[in-house]
């Protein structure tokens, strides 16, 4: 996978955040994926989707303003600063926010299993 490849899912997943396309983030997020706050909370997928879904978490717009890609073993990673204006559980802020995210081989693509958000 390139690193065309990762920031061209790094940005459907963006995007994807943005419209609230559950079904889109279904297929791009592996099925066991978790994301990890920047708070140290780690959430499910089908915790996170149902979040976004009744509106406890809502993206307004992602930017993402650089991203680097890395590899630890055979799993490739992004790196990635982002501004994210969001709604989240009722705290409205742009968050300088990065988010590494790992990637692995599903079915005839790759799928992101594990996101972890923190500030910089």
């Amino acid at each position: 996978m390139t690193a065309t490849d990762l920031e061209g899912l790094h940005n459907a997943l963006c995007e994807a955040m943005v419209a609230g396309d559950l079904a889109e983030l279904g297929v791009i997020l592996a099925d066991d994926f978790t994301l990890t706050h920047m708070t140290g909370s780690v959430q499910a997928k089908a915790e996170w989707l149902d979040a976004i879904k009744t509106g406890q978490m809502q993206y307004h717009r992602i930017e993402t303003v650089g991203a680097t890609r890395s590899t630890e073993g055979t799993m490739p990673s992004l790196t990635a600063r982002t501004l994210t204006d969001a709604t989240i559980w009722g705290s409205t802020a742009t968050w300088r926010l990065t988010l590494r995210s790992w990637f692995e081989p599903r079915g005839d693509g790759w799928a992101i299993t594990r996101t972890v958000a923190s500030t910089w």
